[in-house]
C-alpha cells in the first residue's frame, strides 16, 4: 500500500487529516477525510466509453450516512439504511454544484462521486467536510477535473466569523453559510441569516475563501506527490467540423440576435429559435447513400451543439452591447407582479404570487405537535415545527409528461425557500402550531424558488401567522465578457429561465427590509471579483424592496386572527411531576379525555429556566366548549388541594369507618364516618352510596404522607346546643389502618385456610 497522509491546520488549532491509498483502491480515486472522530470516505469512478447521444456532463453525486458511524440502528422494520433522506440529498447537492462546472466542455463520460460518513463524532458537523472529501477523491484520480476545491461552513458567532463550528456552537450564530471555491474563485454559496447586512455576508464569504485556499494548496501537494497533477486520462473528444460551424454562425447568428431582441413571450421565442435551427438543417443536402446518411446524422448532432452556442452568444451580446434582455426589460427591471390572498376558501391560508411568467400557488396548514416532521438522521434527531414543500409539475412549463416523485431540485428549492422564511416564523412557545407551507408552481420561466418565498410569505399572513416581518426574494443573474469578466459585464435582476441557463451566475437573495435571511449562489465563470459581487448584492436589495412593495399592496400584515374554521390550540404548562397523572396508566387518562371531548392533546416534557422539568400541554380542537372542558380536567389533575377549600367530589368506595371521596382527578381523601353529619351516624350507607357526588371541605393534609382528611359536616349548619362527644383518636386516613388490631406474629402459623393449618401443609 502506498498510503499518503496530509494535514490541514485550521486557525483555531483543529486539524483535518486527508488519507489515500488505504481504502477503496479499485476506484479511480478515493480518500478519507478525518476531523476529530468524524471520518468520511469519498470515491470517484468514471465510465470508459461515452454513451451514444450524450452531449453533456453526466455527473452523479451521492452523500450517505451510515448509522453504525454513530453506534445507532437505523429505524424502520428492515433496520438498514434505505433511500437517501432529504438531508442527504441536500448535502449531495452542496457537493455537486461546485464540482459540476469544473470539467472540460467536451468531457461526456459518466462520473459517479460517492461520499459516505463512516465515523461520526456527535458534535462535529460532517456536511462541512463532504465537499472537501469529494475533491480529495477527484484529486487522487486521473480524471480531468478542474479543481481542487474546498468547501467550509462559516458562521458569525458573537460578532466573530468561525470556520466549521460544532453543532452546539452554531446554535448561537446569526449567520450560517456553506461556501465552496477553488483557490482562485468562489463557486457556490448557500445559507441562512438572521437579517444581516450585505457587507456582513460578503465579509463571511471572503473569510471562508481564505480558509479554502489552504485546503486547495494541501490538495495540490497531494496531487503532485501522486503525479495526478500532470498525468491525466485521455478521453473521447468531440468531433469538430469547422466548415459546418462557420455555416451555422453565418446563417443562424443574425436571426438569433433579431429574435432575441423581439421580446416575444417564452413559448413563441422557443418556437422561433427551434424554427431557425430547422431552417438551417433544411439547407443541408439530403443524403442518398448509406454512407451519406451516417454522415448526415453526425452533422445533425453537430448542428445542435453549434446552434446552441450561437443562440447563447446572440443573447449575451445583445445584453452586453445594448442592455436589452430577452423580454425587453433593462438589466435592473423586475417583471410585472400581481398577487392575491385568500384564494382557496377552505385552506388555512392561501396566496397566488405571479411575477411575469412564473406563478406560485402557496398554502398554509396549521397543525399540532404530532404533525411536525420528525428528523432521524445519524446525528440529528429533532422535530421540525416549520416545513416548506415545493412542487414543480411538468405542466408548469407546458410539458406533456406524467408527474413523478419529488426530485432533488424540488427538495433543494423547497429547502432554500424554507430557510428564507424560517427567521421570521414565530416558534414555540410563542406559536404552538406546526406550520406547513406548500408552494405549487403553476407556471415557470425563472426564479420559481423566489416566487415560493413571496407566495409563502403572503399565505402566512393570510393565515394569521404572526410573522415578525414580511420577506421577499429575487434571483440575480450575470452576463460577462469571457475576455474581461470584471470590466465588461451586466448584472440582471429577476432572471428568466434562459438567462439562468445561458448566463454566468444564479444568485438568489431573500430578506426583510432590514437584512438578508437566506441566499444561494452558483457561479459558472472564472475570476469574478468581489466588487462585482458587492454590486450584485446592492442591486438585489433594490429589487427585493420593489417586490416587497408590490406584495404589501395586497396584504401588509398578518390577519388579526386565524380563520374561523382553523382548529385552535390552548397551551398550558404544568409541573413535571403531573405529566404521568395526565397521561394515566397506559395512556388511559389522556385517551379518555380525547375520546370524551374530541380534542387532541399533546404533552412535551421540557426544562424551565431553572432547569426544572415542566410539561407543555397543547389542547387542539375546533369546539371551544370541548376544549374548555378538556382544560378544566387537566387543571383539576394538576391542582394541588388546599386546606380549607370546598370540593365537589365523588364517592369511590365505602368502608365501615367512612368513605373515600375523589375530590380531584387522581386525588382521594378520607371522609370519616364521624365527619358525615353532626348527629351520630351508625352506618355510612345511611348517608352515602358509592358513586354519589358530595361537597366536602379539606380539613388537613398529612405533612408526612400527604393523605387528605375531609369533612361533610363542616359544610352543614351546626345544631343549636350541640355538644361534641368524646372521640377516640381518629385513624390516619389509610384504608389498611382500619381493619382492627393485628394478631401477634407468633399466631400467624395457627391461621386456618381452606386446606387446614398452614403449619400442617409445611
Amino acid at each position: 500500500m502506498n498510503i499518503i497522509k496530509k494535514t490541514i491546520q485550521l486557525a483555531d488549532g483543529r486539524t483535518i487529516e486527508i488519507e489515500t491509498g488505504k481504502l477503496a483502491k479499485q476506484a479511480d480515486g478515493s480518500a478519507v477525510v478525518k476531523m476529530g472522530g468524524t471520518m468520511l470516505l469519498a470515491t470517484v469512478c468514471a465510465a470508459k466509453e461515452v454513451k451514444e447521444g450524450t452531449d453533456f456532463m453526466p455527473l452523479t453525486v451521492d452523500y450517505k450516512e451510515k448509522y453504525y458511524s454513530a453506534g445507532r440502528f437505523p429505524g424502520g422494520f428492515m433496520k438498514r439504511e434505505g433511500k437517501s433522506s432529504d438531508y442527504e440529498i441536500l448535502i449531495s447537492r452542496l457537493i455537486d454544484r461546485p464540482i459540476r462546472p469544473l470539467w472540460p466542455d467536451d468531457f461526456h463520460l459518466e462520473v459517479f462521486v460517492n461520499v459516505t460518513l463512516i465515523s461520526a463524532e456527535k458534535d462535529i458537523q460532517p456536511d462541512a467536510l463532504a465537499g472537501l472529501a469529494a475533491s480529495c477523491a477527484l484529486a487522487t484520480s486521473d480524471l480531468p477535473f478542474g479543481g481542487p476545491i474546498g468547501e467550509v461552513r462559516v458562521c458569525r458567532i458573537n460578532g466573530e466569523y468561525v470556520i466549521n463550528p460544532t453543532f452546539s456552537e452554531q446554535k448561537n450564530a446569526d449567520l450560517e453559510l456553506m461556501v465552496a471555491a477553488t483557490e482562485e474563485n468562489i463557486m457556490m454559496v448557500e445559507g441562512e441569516m438572521n437579517e444581516v447586512s450585505e457587507s456582513v455576508m460578503l465579509g463571511a464569504i471572503k473569510f471562508a475563501h481564505e480558509e479554502i485556499k489552504k485546503h486547495c494548496r494541501v490538495q495540490k501537494e497531494l496531487m503532485a506527490e501522486l503525479g495526478t497533477d500532470v498525468n491525466k486520462r485521455d478521453y473521447p473528444h468531440d468531433i469538430e467540423d469547422e466548415e459546418l460551424k462557420a455555416a451555422v454562425h453565418d446563417f443562424c447568428y443574425p436571426k438569433c440576435y433579431a429574435l432575441a431582441k423581439s421580446s416575444k413571450p417564452k413559448h413563441e421565442r422557443e418556437e422561433g429559435f427551434e424554427a431557425i435551427k430547422e431552417d438551417f438543417i433544411a439547407t443541408l443536402p439530403e443524403p442518398q447513400t448509406e454512407e451519406e446518411k451516417e454522415e448526415y446524422a453526425q452533422k445533425l448532432a453537430l448542428v445542435g451543439r453549434y446552434y446552441h452556442a450561437e443562440e447563447k452568444e446572440a443573447m449575451r451580446n445583445m445584453i452586453l452591447d445594448e442592455g436589452i434582455r430577452l423580454d425587453g426589460r433593462v438589466c435592473d427591471q423586475v417583471r410585472p407582479i400581481w398577487c392575491e390572498v385568500d384564494y382557496l376558501p377552505c385552506a388555512h391560508g392561501s396566496a397566488i404570487f405571479t411575477r411575469g411568467e412564473t406563478q406560485s400557488l402557496a398554502t398554509v396548514t396549521l397543525g399540532t405537535k404530532m404533525d411536525m416532521k420528525e428528523m432521524d438522521e445519524v446525528l440529528i434527531q429533532d422535530d421540525q415545527q416549520f416545513v416548506l414543500h415545493y412542487n414543480f409539475p411538468p405542466f408548469a412549463t407546458g410539458e406533456a409528461k406524467s408527474q413523478r416523485g419529488v426530485g432533488r431540485r424540488e427538495i433543494g428549492h423547497g429547502n432554500l425557500a424554507m430557510r428564507a422564511l424560517k427567521p421570521v416564523i414565530p416558534m414555540a412557545p410563542e406559536n404552538p402550531y406546526a406550520i406547513r407551507v406548500v408552494s405549487d408552481i403553476l407556471e415557470s420561466n425563472g426564479s420559481s424558488s423566489m416566487a415560493s418565498v413571496c407566495g409563502g410569505c403572503l399565505a402566512l399572513m393570510d393565515a394569521g401567522v404572526k410573522i415578525k416581518k414580511p420577506v421577499a426574494g429575487v434571483a440575480m443573474g450575470l452576463i460577462t465578457d469571457a475576455e474581461r469578466p470584471n470590466d465588461r459585464y451586466a448584472i440582471l435582476t429577476d432572471i428568466l429561465g434562459d438567462e439562468d441557463h445561458l448566463g454566468d451566475m444564479d444568485f438568489k437573495v431573500t430578506g426583510t427590509a432590514d437584512g438578508i435571511t437566506a441566499t444561494q449562489m452558483d457561479i459558472k465563470v472564472d475570476g469574478l471579483s468581489y466588487d462585482v459581487l458587492e454590486k450584485a448584492l446592492e442591486q438585489a436589495r433594490r429589487g427585493r424592496m420593489h417586490i416587497m412593495g408590490e406584495m404589501m399592496k395586497t396584504i401588509d400584515k398578518p390577519r388579526d386572527d386565524y380563520k374561523p374554521f382553523v382548529p385552535r390550540i390552548i397551551q398550558i404548562q404544568v409541573p413535571g411531576e403531573f405529566i404521568g397523572a395526565i397521561i394515566g396508566k397506559g395512556g388511559e387518562t389522556i385517551q379518555g379525555m380525547q375520546k370524551e371531548t374530541g380534542c387532541v392533546i399533546t404533552i412535551d416534557e421540557q426544562k424551565d429556566e431553572q432547569g426544572n422539568a415542566i410539561g407543555v400541554v397543547d389542547i387542539f380542537g375546533d369546539n371551544r366548549d370541548a376544549m374548555e372542558a378538556c382544560l378544566a380536567k387537566i387543571k383539576a389533575i394538576t391542582t394541588v388541594p388546599e386546606v380549607g377549600e370546598v370540593y365537589h367530589g365523588k364517592v369511590v368506595s365505602i368502608l365501615e369507618f367512612g368513605a373515600f371521596v375523589e375530590i380531584l382527578p387522581g386525588k382521594e381523601g378520607l371522609l370519616h364516618i364521624s365527619e358525615l353529619n353532626w348527629a351520630k351516624t351508625e352506618k355510612v350507607e345511611d348517608i352515602l352510596k358509592e358513586g354519589d357526588e358530595v361537597d366536602v371541605k379539606l380539613l388537613e393534609v398529612d405533612a408526612k404522607t400527604g393523605k387528605l382528611r375531609l369533612s361533610r359536616r363542616a359544610l352543614l349548619p351546626k345544631p343549636e346546643g350541640y355538644v361534641e362527644p368524646e372521640r377516640r383518636p381518629r385513624p390516619s386516613g389509610d384504608r389498611n389502618d382500619h381493619r382492627g388490631p393485628r394478631r401477634p406474629s407468633g399466631d400467624r402459623g395457627e391461621r386456618r385456610g381452606p386446606r387446614g393449618p398452614r403449619k400442617d401443609r409445611e
